[in-house]
């Protein structure tokens, strides 16, 4: 940055120096598609050199780009959703590679939010064609709110009941029920299921407990332990299990990170997997694939669900209906057949 700018540089100075009126400087700040690239470029660089706040005049996106999208992950339990979660690092992967297909550009925001409020900031600040949350945490209601106004968004997350905005994301309960009912008929008898209190993971258990009744097997409540989506925080909780002599011989997790943690505090007991307690996650991350013994899992297809989050917000009518992604139960080696 140029040592002599300062804060004070006005338009006229920017316009004197770029020998342009300040009617094109104001237009070049803003975009404005009359400008030649070359003249943008160059008026943007008189104002990085001398200070100019011109930040909040910048496009959404680089020239060139079709567009931009803004990715947003909602408040979880306890804070922001870690970004060095391996699945959400998968589902970015794919939300880039299909925007990058449609000549978009996106960025991650700092913003977390916990109401609609905060819900109204993002899609009202943001200069990007549209905004994607990573998950709905507890603002179903806030979503529909937001749903009534002319916001362009779209949310990765749980199909809910009277559901008014649109929604991708995969058939938990269909999930949660078909691995249930795998290790059932393995001949599990004690299965054990580990998730939180988020939406998709409610589903989830819905889905355990479908596959248990529909199996004969008996409900017990002390078969169920509250974790967050991370691995210390299920390997702490199987191990407190594993203390209190609660028996059991498999386990539902609904996510691969749990199943992972599980399997850690399984092993940490002496415990072998899946001789002594077949183990299935949720997810299919790379990490399912290459961890030992490999993960069986119910495989959401991040792939399709980075193209189907992409379009719906850059399509001139998006469809605004929930919409499920197929599951698949992926068999390996940590549930023994």
């Amino acid at each position: 940055m140029n040592s002599t700018g300062n804060n004070n540089t006005t338009l006229e100075d920017l316009a004197r120096l770029a020998g342009v009126s300040i009617s094109t400087v104001s237009r070049a700040l803003n975009d404005h598609p009359l400008i030649s690239t070359r003249t943008k470029q160059r008026i943007w660089a008189l104002a990085r050199d001398h200070e100019y706040p011109f930040r909040r005049h910048m496009p959404a996106a680089p020239i060139g780009a079709e567009g931009s999208i803004a990715i947003v992950t909602p408040h979880m339990r306890g804070g922001p959703l870690p970004l060095s979660h391996p699945f959400f690092l998968e589902l970015l992967a794919n939300i880039g590679e299909a925007a990058r297909a449609r000549g978009c550009d996106f960025t991650v925001s700092h913003t977390a939010p916990t109401d609609y409020d905060d819900l109204v900031s993002v899609v009202t600040t943001s200069r990007a064609s549209g905004v994607i949350f990573l998950g709905q945490s507890m603002l179903h209601e806030e979503f529909n709110r937001l749903a009534a106004t002319n916001a362009r968004f779209v949310v990765w997350g749980a199909r809910m009941p009277g559901q008014a905005y649109g929604t991708v994301g995969s058939d938990n309960l269909l999930g949660g029920r078909r691995a249930t009912l795998h290790l059932a008929r393995l001949g599990r008898k004690k299965i054990l299921f580990l998730g939180g209190s988020d939406p998709e993971a409610e589903q989830r258990r819905r889905g355990y407990l479908e596959g248990l009744k529909e199996s004969g097997l008996e409900v017990d409540p002390k078969l169920a332990a509250q974790v967050e989506f991370e691995l210390e925080s299920a390997e702490a909780a199987v191990t407190r299990l594993l203390r209190r002599h609660i028996a059991f011989d498999g386990i539902i997790a609904a996510s691969d990170l749990i199943a992972l943690g599980a399997i850690r505090a399984l092993r940490r007991a002496g415990l072998s997997v899946p001789h002594d307690v077949s183990v299935v996650g949720y997810d299919d991350m790379l990490l399912a694939r290459l961890s030992t013994p490999a993960l069986s899992t119910i495989r959401q297809n991040t792939e399709e669900a980075g193209r189907k989050l992409v379009s719906r917000v850059l399509d001139p009518n998006p469809d605004h209906q929930p919409e499920h992604l197929p599951t698949d139960l992926i068999i390996r080696e940590s549930c023994g057949g």
